[in-house]
């Protein structure tokens, strides 16, 4: 049947896709009767329902629609907890238990291992978390053009939701975040319109340590707040310092490049200092705006003690900790081996990992901003072949050339942290005409609610 607004279907949800929503695919004849194939993405769906959703412009091969009705829903189909979820972007897994979005993230491994000639048995049950909310340390909220701060809505990156809770970020971060929403409201401040590249107020990133308790509030905006915000601002000082005084990073950060990006052309700080401190595993971090930092800290220390164990670090040997950031897994692993050599392309990343190792008194780094493979080179020059070997690459992966650079240097062990179990098989694929064997994958679910997964691998060099 046929509606003004639509084409109305009742399908069935094949699969998911790499984001985390449902797959269907529906065939219709037309005058001639020929077959055609329509593929839906339909968010928020289960695997195996039957839904109902409403096409616009069915013609076309692809389509993407919100389900008018679950007719038969999947028996692991909850009510979500958030009023936001049906149309934020932030989360996109409420609806399902959280025993089966766990199964699913094991599934994605194998799958993605499988797909590149692995054995997927080697993938171990991912660990989840006993509490699978308000677990992130650090959030990115941007301003509507008429000064509301929220998330973006699923699938619509110019419209902003505006936001009365947030349950994946910690409660003091959230209220923190509605404190400066409901300044900006009566002050009456504009935000950014990316379109007219006109407004004030861009982003707000909170960060806190779930360590110390330190709350970093950065607000991103097109001027100088001293040129004419001057009551504004002293608002803003007085509110935060009042009513949360674990907040130790006001900061003001001048930003009018046309890139919607949360950075910094000029830092100005508002009260406190430009970082906060947080912990990991008895190490201690400064972290600045800009500085990555695992955001899910229980988690985050599971996976460091999870790459110790799988490495198994020695006294006598030299190891490369390769896209070592912060040095996040550089300190805890520094501290067991006899060197460490610390690659990063970040030079502020460089800066802060040497910063982290003077302040946790450890002496055998040495950090080196460079491109992942030119830095391998420069460290094997002087170094040696290392006994162990950790990368941690973002989610491109860390690509064939230097995964075939590190299959050259023959380190004994390898540890490969990734949060891309796609890029993570192809990568893996590299090292085994170099001799590597894949010993077993682990998952750790540091994102509870949507499709994002971590794994931790251990590869041996069993001679080429």
């Amino acid at each position: 049947m046929k509606e003004m607004m639509g084409e109305v279907l009742v399908t069935e949800i094949r699969q998911l896709d790499a984001k985390g929503s449902g797959q269907a695919v529906f065939w219709r004849e037309n005058e001639h009767g020929n077959k055609k194939k329509l593929k839906l993405t339909i968010p928020r769906t289960l695997p195996g329902e039957k839904v109902q959703v409403t096409v616009d412009q069915p013609h076309r091969r692809r389509r993407k629609a919100i389900p008018d009705e679950i007719i038969e829903a999947h028996p692991e189909r909850i009510e979500p907890a958030c009023p936001h979820f049906d149309l934020c972007g932030g989360c996109v897994w409420q609806h399902w238990q959280y025993t089966g979005q766990l199964k699913q993230k094991t599934n994605h491994v194998k799958q993605a291992l499988e797909a590149q000639g692995f054995d997927p048995n080697l993938v171990k049950d991912a660990i989840g978390m006993e509490e699978p909310w308000r677990y992130r340390n650090k959030m990115e909220f941007t301003f509507s053009p008429e000064g509301d701060l929220g998330l973006h809505e699923q699938g619509n990156f110019r419209k902003i939701i505006s936001l009365e809770t947030c349950l994946i970020a910690g409660k003091e971060m959230v209220e923190a975040t509605m404190e400066v929403a409901e300044w900006a409201k009566e002050h009456q401040l504009k935000g950014y319109d990316k379109d007219a590249h006109k407004g004030l107020l861009r982003h707000l990133m909170v960060r806190q340590s779930y360590v110390t308790g330190e709350i970093m509030l950065a607000l991103f905006a097109t001027e100088d707040p001293f040129l004419h915000l001057d009551e504004e601002v002293r608002d803003l000082v007085e509110r935060i310092e009042q009513k949360f005084p674990q907040v130790k990073s006001l900061l003001w950060m001048e930003n009018t490049d046309w890139a919607d990006r949360t950075q910094s052309e000029k830092t100005h700080i508002l009260s406190g200092r430009d970082f906060i401190y947080d912990e990991m595993l008895g190490y201690r971090y400064r972290l600045w705006f800009d500085t990555f930092f695992q955001t899910n800290p229980t988690q985050a220390q599971k996976l460091v003690e999870l790459a110790l164990e799988m490495g198994q670090p020695q006294p006598t040997e030299k190891m490369i900790d390769l896209f070592c950031g912060v040095g996040t897994f550089s300190l805890p692993f520094a501290s067991r081996v006899g060197k460490l050599a610390g690659i990063e392309i970040v030079e502020t990343s460089i800066q802060s990992a040497k910063r982290n190792a003077e302040d946790n008194s450890i002496s055998n780094t040495y950090f080196l901003a460079k491109d992942a493979r030119k830095g391998i080179d420069q460290v094997l020059e002087s170094f040696g072949r290392p006994e162990l070997l950790l990368l941690d690459p973002p989610r491109s992966g860390a690509g064939g050339k230097v995964m075939r650079r590190i299959g050259r240097s023959q380190p004994e062990r390898i540890v490969y942290v990734s949060c891309n179990p796609d890029t993570f098989a192809t990568d893996l694929k590299e090292l085994i005409p170099f001799g590597y064997k894949l010993e077993t994958v682990q998952p750790v679910d540091l994102f509870p609610q949507t499709y994002h997964v971590e794994c931790c691998a251990l590869l041996t060099y069993t001679g080429a």
